[in-house]
């Protein structure tokens, strides 16, 4: 329990750290001898030494000792072994924790050969024989012994030198120089051993029976009462490497099948007779019985020659681990098998075989899932991703094409969440809200819009640090979408448009007709176009190419300009906007005060066949000065091109009519009459006579007046509304505060009344509908919030209070039955 947990299995010490503990620290193992001496582990003397260090089962990591292992003490039969693993945050082991546990652990009968198969080394140690020593026997001098044999004056029971017999020849090694190879070599009182790492020099490939094994043939020499021993230490291990991958284990229809041969020849040399003693078979080092074995489905096969294991797939005792190949995700399945077998022959007695296997399947390719949980109504998308198995952790997200670690994605709007489940594996959430900029949107028709959220997860896989990346792209259709829309309206001589763009980015592109509306077009025709990010303003005058005029007649003109909103994409449409306003016919006439005329001809719709270059006046001969497809404009003087002209008392009336024939005729297909009038100079005698107290006689006189009417923005009067200002935007019933001024003359004999003061729909004052807010004088009866008259006093601003009246008006719109006319 605790930080580490140790357990005797066998011949072998396993020390378990606790993954929960040591997570995210960087470990050193040591091996602590008897005179307390700390000797830290690398892979060459962990091999060498007989530790084993493995990180398995998702991240669990495992220190294995052998019986007789260096610094290990070994009393009878009970072997000690003291650990010292020092944990730190940083890789240089500053600040490091030091953890120390030493266990003790009973191994015994000794079989007279035991052959171990570790994952990082091979092992054998051979019981010593002790020869009986005749009465008869006369010892050596030591200085005799010690001269023809210098390497055994070490001591009692020392390992001499190690010769390993190879096909073309012999090699023999002393005790310094085998060390020094990375071998290991070891005697104790009543045992002799010889361990060898896999990239050891010495090993050969045997093959039996199919199945390649790493093994070496040796024999160890030893010293014993001044005599030299020798014992066999051969060895042979299936082991799988890239150069060699035949080590028995095959994989069919989801299941492992592991061969191991029983009588390996390299192992019996000489021998002739064989019998087997135990056969037994496990998992992590703890053997299984027969009923254990079934109930996981394993089974066991003891045949004449082999010994075969077969495992499904996924059964329990293995577990599954992350893998990536060629950057796709996946699983192995791993399991870490133990085989004994022990038997006897005729030359060398019992063996006992001990192979700790471990086995991992062919990569398999693992779909992950990827589910939409976003939560439309709190415009938040919501993405999991899995499941993984622990061994798989999140580090960072590439958003736009920036790569930021998991506790910075926060930054931009991204909360991730691991979510963990019984079964011990997780998955991932990553959320972000909809209006993030990361994730784009795309119009679809209708109110919908499709939200992409578009972001690449990287992966790392412990302990192995293999990495691999999952692309998260999730659409989600929301009804959110802002089409363009407008406000229209008219001035006496200009269409205008506000469209506010809404929240449906399609680059949205203006065009009249199929004219494309740009800064640099709209140039040519005196057009105004202005975008501010949120608003396209666009204005066009009344009398331009891209107007249609609809009707004419003596109160107005009808004209209407139409404007059409194309993806910039596809150039498709997709918003229409109309404009239809009344206009004043005065706009298409100037009667100039030395005669000249300037008059406008427009062309009707429904008139498609109307040349506007051949309209002419009732002189044929006066032809327009400028034409445009919709329109031509005469300038000429009224006493020519067949103008009439007629008098009353006080005007003096010219009259002409722009014509259209049709090739070939006489009878005109479009008249349009127009006429000027010029007020008339009189001089009136006037008879009267004087009396004392004549009443108050005022008479029409005729002069030049200025006057301005202007829109204020309080009661006080203090602040007008500037021209840069309008259209100015009020609400229904709230207070408009107008002030009619006399500019010019300033006579202070004269006093202003406002007699009849009406609105209109339109900056035409003859325009219709209307409604008096002053009506002869007074406030309009028929009014539900009657206009209310204020007083004007003298100040600094105002030098004569007569010529100022001021009134206030509820705001009102106009209603056409039950609709409301926007225009």
């Amino acid at each position: 329990t605790g930080p580490m947990n140790s357990e005797c299995l066998g011949n072998v010490l396993r020390i378990t750290l606790s993954t929960e503990y040591f997570e995210d620290k960087y470990l050193s193992f040591s091996v602590v001898d008897q005179s307390g001496i700390a000797w830290e582990l690398d892979e060459a003397m962990a091999s060498r030494c007989g530790y084993t260090v493995t990180y398995s089962n998702w991240n669990n990591i495992e220190f294995r000792a052998s019986a007789l292992s260096c610094h290990s003490h070994l009393e009878k039969d009970v072997f000690i072994v003291t650990v010292q693993i020092k944990a730190s945050p940083t890789p240089n082991m500053k600040n490091a924790t030091v953890h120390l546990k030493s266990a003790s652990c009973y191994y015994g009968p000794w079989s007279p050969r035991e052959l171990v198969c570790e994952s990082n080394y091979m092992e054998v140690s051979v019981r010593r024989e002790v020869p009986q020593i005749v009465k008869e026997f006369i010892q050596d001098e030591l200085a005799d012994w010690t001269s023809a044999f210098p390497e055994a004056k070490a001591g009692e029971a020392s390992i001499w030198q190690i010769v390993f017999h190879q096909p073309e020849e012999k090699k023999a090694l002393l005790v310094s120089d085998a060390w020094s190879a990375g071998y290991g070599l070891n005697t104790t009182d009543t045992r002799v051993l010889l361990r060898i790492p896999y990239t050891a020099a010495q090993i050969q490939l045997v093959e039996d029976q199919g199945i390649t094994f790493f093994a070496v043939r040796s024999s160890t020499f030893y010293k014993q009462l001044w005599m030299i021993l020798m014992v066999d230490t051969a060895v042979a291990c299936p082991v799988a490497v890239v150069s060699c991958p035949q080590d028995g284990v095959d994989y069919t229809n989801k299941t492992i099948i592991w061969t191991v041969p029983k009588y390996i020849q390299l192992l019996s040399a000489g021998a002739t007779g064989f019998k087997d003693v135990l056969v037994e078979a496990g998992v992590d080092l703890r053997k299984l019985s027969a009923k254990e074995l079934a109930s996981r489905k394993y089974v066991l096969v003891n045949d004449l020659n082999a010994i075969t294991m077969k495992i499904p797939i996924g059964a329990e005792g293995g577990y599954y681990k992350t893998s990536v190949s060629s950057g796709q995700h996946g699983v192995k399945y791993t399991i870490n098998m133990f085989l004994e077998h022990q038997w006897e022959d005729d030359k060398g007695g019992l063996t006992k075989h001990t192979i700790i296997k471990e086995i991992e399947t062919p990569f398999e390719q693992v779909e992950l899932t990827i589910t939409n949980n976003s939560n439309l109504t709190a415009r938040l998308m919501n993405v999991t991703v899995g499941t993984f198995l622990p061994d798989v952790e999140l580090v960072n997200l590439t958003i736009e094409e920036a790569t930021v670690a998991v506790p910075e994605a926060v930054q931009h709007g991204y909360l991730t969440d691991e979510i963990r489940h019984p079964n011990g594996t997780k998955a991932y959430i990553i959320q972000v809200p909809l209006d993030s900029t990361s994730v784009k949107k795309k119009y679809m028709g209708a109110n919908k819009r499709a939200h992409i959220l578009n972001v690449t997860l990287a992966f790392i896989i412990h302990p192995t640090s293999e990495t691999f990346a999952v692309p998260v792209i999730m659409v989600s259709a929301v009804e959110d979408a802002v089409l363009p829309s407008a406000t229209r309206f008219c001035d006496g001589r200009n269409f205008h448009l506000i469209i506010t763009h809404g929240n449906v980015e399609q680059n949205w592109q203006p065009f009249i007709s199929d004219w494309h509306l740009t800064p640099d077009t709209v140039k040519k025709y005196n057009y105004s176009l202005r975008d501010n990010g949120t608003h396209l303003a666009i204005s066009v005058p009344f009398l331009s190419s891209h107007v249609n005029y609809e009707a004419f007649n003596t109160s107005g003109i009808k004209a209407s300009l139409h404007l059409t909103l194309k993806d910039g994409i596809i150039s498709a449409n997709r918003r229409d906007f109309s404009v239809s306003c009344i206009f004043s016919p005065s706009e298409l006439i100037e009667c100039m005060p030395n005669g000249t005329v300037v008059i406008t001809a427009i062309k009707l719709v429904g008139v498609a066949d109307l040349d506007t270059s051949l309209l002419v006046l009732r002189d044929t001969q006066c032809k327009p000065s400028s034409v445009t497809e919709k329109t031509a404009t005469f300038k000429f003087n009224v006493n020519t091109c067949g103008t009439s002209r007629k008098f009353n008392s006080t005007t003096m009336k010219y009259e002409n009519d722009v014509l259209y024939f049709r090739p070939g005729t006489d009878i005109p297909l479009y008249q349009l009459r127009f006429a000027c009038w010029y007020a008339i100079k009189q001089a009136v005698d006037v008879k009267y006579e004087s009396k004392n107290h004549p009443p108050p006689n005022i008479k029409p006189g005729f002069g030049s007046l200025a006057l301005s009417m202007k829109l204020f923005k309080e009661k006080s009067y203090a602040e007008p509304y500037q021209e840069s200002e309008y259209p100015v935007v009020k609400y229904l019933k709230e207070a408009l505060y107008f002030e009619v001024e006399l500019l010019q003359p300033k006579d202070m004999r004269l006093e202003l009344n406002l007699v009849d003061c009406w609105a209109t729909n339109s900056q035409s004052q003859d325009s219709l509908p209307q409604w008096h807010v002053i009506l002869n004088g007074c406030e309009n009866s028929k009014d539900s919030y009657r206009t209310v008259f204020h007083e004007v006093n003298y100040s600094h601003r105002v030098k004569f209070p007569q010529h100022l009246r001021r009134f206030e008006v509820k705001m009102f719109t106009f209603v056409q039955g039950t609709t409301l006319l926007q225009e």
